[in-house]
């Protein structure tokens, strides 16, 4: 009997590696998506100014090489050395934020010191602060005691810390990043269990807070004002906005071709970075845009799907706040491109120029991929020799079981008949498979087996 396209989809991500392979296969193409749009946007504005068509593109080529070492060093750490290490190195990036504030340390560009500058590449700090901040505070929230469900046990030292690092980089200033950094916080706090009326009332404060922050400064209080009039000032604070829109109109359904985009003959500022998605939706149309849609839309179910199969609190933690980062992030830059939000300044994970924003970020995909091969059934699946060969072509430690109170807790090996194993029946075994009566199939299984 052939099987329909649902089961058939449902039957592979019944696999006890599919969270990983979708991890995987989605950083790739957003990546692969990004160098392309880098080359296509950046290439006119990089001639015209007297330089290479190709130098940011070979600027982001260089980081998304890194990027593809970090990922693969973030699928090789142990979760017991990013715990162990998560305070010291949170400690090291937070000097780094005191020392790019001074002068002849730090970099100052655009009236904004937020960058350290070597050799002709630049590093951000704040970016680093990202993965180290969802980390560190994964690590907290995952070292409470069972029964210790108290509000201050989730609130400190965690949002005392937090509280710091916004004003440094809030200092740069870096409205933007000090968002995403909200973001992080606003996630651990969530999935770390903070009562639903204090997270509403923090969430509000924040909310404030960062309005407030938008009109004290002139260039910020320029893009609000410009947002609540999108008819004023079309060749002043609204001018980008418009151009962008205008982009994504020329586009239609299929795009005006790849590399054929008007807009970025200098008529819209930053293509290559902040509005690259209406370069992405001029040149591929519509469907470009739904594609890139449908992968952050993939992403955010393998994430929660990652988060929701770990019974290690901190993998848990971890990739259901990276999930929740990259995600709002993202959607964040596409909501203000396609109008919705005002101005931030925040980039498309991945796909945006910006070599520290994407090694760091393909970092953390990495370590979200990590927590797809803890999951119970794919340790159980691994540890079996099942569905192991990307695992031996990388060369990938073989991954530990989560060890809680002492005792080892695992999860019988994935059933291999398909018809039985739909999502329903899929279900995750903490128990070691002793028992006193055992399913009839189980037992004829493993009868074959042997």
């Amino acid at each position: 009997m052939t099987q329909g396209p649902k089961t058939r989809i449902g039957a592979w991500l019944a696999r006890p590696l599919a969270s990983f392979h979708l991890v995987v296969t989605i950083a790739v193409m957003l990546t692969v998506l990004g160098l392309v749009m880098v080359l296509s946007a950046s290439g006119v504005e990089q001639y015209t100014s007297g330089g290479s068509a190709y130098s940011l593109f070979i600027q982001q080529l260089i980081f998304a090489v890194l990027g593809s070492v970090l990922f693969y060093v973030a699928l090789r750490i142990p979760a017991r050395t990013l715990r162990r290490f998560s305070f010291p190195v949170f400690v090291i990036v937070l000097i780094m934020l005191v020392l790019v504030l001074i002068p002849g340390i730090g970099t100052a560009a655009q009236g904004a010191r937020r960058w350290f500058t070597v050799g002709g590449f630049s590093l951000q700090p704040s970016e680093l602060m990202k993965v180290v901040l969802a980390i560190w505070g994964a690590h907290l929230l995952a070292s409470r005691r069972p029964d210790d469900n108290s509000v201050r046990t989730i609130l400190i030292p965690l949002v005392p810390a937090a509280l710091l690092v916004f004003a440094l980089v809030v200092a740069q200033p870096n409205l933007s990043t000090t968002i995403a950094l909200g973001i992080i916080l606003g996630a651990l706090l969530w999935f770390g269990g903070l009562p639903l009326k204090l997270f509403g009332t923090i969430a509000v404060t924040g909310v404030v807070l960062a309005g407030t922050l938008a009109l004290t400064a002139g260039y910020r209080s320029d893009r609000v004002k410009s947002f609540f009039n999108p008819s004023d000032d079309l060749q002043g604070g609204n001018y980008q906005a418009k151009q962008a829109l205008y982009s994504l109109a020329d586009g239609r359904i299929f795009g005006v071709g790849l590399g054929q985009s008007a807009a970025k003959w200098n008529y819209l500022p930053n293509a290559h970075n902040d509005f690259i998605f209406a370069i992405i939706g001029e040149e591929l149309g519509y469907v470009g845009c739904l594609v890139v849609l449908g992968l952050f839309a993939g992403f955010v179910y393998t994430g929660l799907r990652i988060a929701a199969r770990s019974i290690d609190p901190f993998w848990r933690l971890l990739s259901a706040t990276a999930t929740t980062w990259i995600v709002g992030q993202a959607m964040i830059n596409i909501g203000y491109v396609i109008g919705l939000l005002p101005v931030t300044g925040l980039q498309l994970p991945l796909v945006s120029a910006g070599g520290s924003s994407l090694a760091i970020t393909l970092f953390m995909f990495g370590i979200i991929a990590n927590a797809a091969r803890h999951e119970p059934e794919a340790v159980a699946a691994l540890q079996s020799g099942q569905d192991g060969k990307i695992s031996r072509l990388l060369r990938l430690p073989m991954p530990v079981p989560y060890r809680a109170s002492g005792a080892v807790r695992r999860v019988a090996p994935q059933r291999r008949n398909e018809q039985v194993r739909q999502a329903g029946q899929n279900r995750q075994r903490r128990q070691a498979p002793t028992r006193n009566t055992q399913d009839p199939q189980d037992i004829r299984e493993r009868g074959i087996r042997r």
